[in-house]
């Protein structure tokens, strides 16, 4: 008789944390790259006080006197180990994350992991010049594309994979959101002709951003506009990428949890999910575009972090602010 084996809490949070942190990283590499792609002679600081702004990091960035300057914004994601928000520190956590989850993974993903996060720590500040840039953000997403793959062939199917998904999923769709928002935040000619051209190329940027525009292509009609890009991008029941499509897909693991592992904690989440896929497709298109869509985003993005803190008060720990983490004993919790 099969008996299935046992998943510490701990472990099932750093596991839901590790996927977060790569697939945050992978944004993070492609938020950069269509935010160069937007730069336009003598609006360069524009675009980029953008990334900060949809990064939630205007505070810790007011602290610099040259906040709004392009290169300290790049050195400050993709150099400072020290920032938060960088991709070196949410590589170095999900590095930390995968050394205590040696039994759980696989060797492979243990060493494509190392490989990539001495790439990372490698970086000098020369790589982040003109095009080298965007060969930096194109190594970086393939370095996490690849830890997906090794992970898809190598990990075992059991709790802990439910909630590496669980993570992925979530930053996942959290990231999407943030890479519409860059293209609202960003100032458009206001003559009409040369309005629609950069509006064309800026969603184009978006959906290539997104790994996303031979899908959209397949789909949309030849003149397509903003509402087709961001329905593509919010609501696609078959884009991976989509908004709609991660929560849905987050609702079968928690499903795979309750029926396939039996743990019994996955109504609030499962009730969080549901209520965030209606929202994502209550309203038309066309009136999200029509009224605040930034304003949109950011509930989006606060039922995102809603479901995540429902998963870790079901599974991890309190995650309620008020609440006091018991002792080293609660990160002992096993799943049962």
């Amino acid at each position: 008789m099969r008996v299935e084996p046992v998943l510490l809490a701990r472990d099932a949070e750093g596991l839901f944390w590790m996927a977060r942190y790569l697939e945050r990283v992978e944004n993070l590499a492609r938020l950069i790259d269509v935010v160069q792609s937007f730069e336009s002679p003598g609006r360069e600081a524009e675009s980029w006080t953008a990334l900060v702004a949809i990064m939630s990091d205007q505070d810790k960035f007011d602290s610099y006197e040259a906040a709004s300057n392009p290169d300290t914004v790049k050195d400050l994601y993709l150099l400072d180990r020290t920032n938060p928000s960088s991709i070196p520190f949410c590589l170095d956590n999900a590095r930390t994350n995968a050394r205590t989850l040696r039994p759980l993974i696989s060797t492979e993903m243990w060493r494509q992991i190392n490989v990539f996060h001495r790439f990372v720590m490698g970086i000098k500040p020369a790589d982040l010049d003109g095009d080298r840039l965007s060969r930096l953000c194109t190594k970086i997403k393939e370095s996490v594309q690849t830890h997906t793959g090794i992970t898809e062939g190598t990990m075992y199917r059991d709790q802990g994979w439910q909630f590496y998904q669980l993570g992925r999923l979530i930053e996942r769709a959290d990231q999407t959101t943030r890479l519409l928002d860059i293209k609202y935040r960003l100032l458009v000619p206001r003559d009409r002709e040369a309005r629609r051209l950069t509006e064309l190329t800026m969603w184009n940027a978006v959906l290539r951003a997104a790994a996303g525009y031979h899908a959209f292509k397949r789909l949309a009609r030849a003149e397509f506009s903003a509402e087709d890009v961001a329905g593509f991008l919010l609501r696609d029941p078959s884009f991976p990428r989509s908004v709609f499509l991660s929560v849905r897909r987050a609702e079968y693991h928690l499903d795979e949890l309750r029926r396939v592992h039996h743990l019994p904690n996955t109504s609030d989440a499962v009730e969080q999910a549901e209520f965030l896929r209606e929202f994502i497709l209550e309203r038309p298109m066309d009136q999200v575009l029509e009224g605040d869509l930034h304003g949109y985003l950011d509930t989006v993005q606060i039922q995102l972090s809603e479901l995540a803190g429902a998963i870790g008060r079901s599974f991890f720990r309190d995650w309620r602010p008020e609440a006091l983490a018991a002792p080293a004993e609660q990160g002992q919790t096993q799943l049962v």
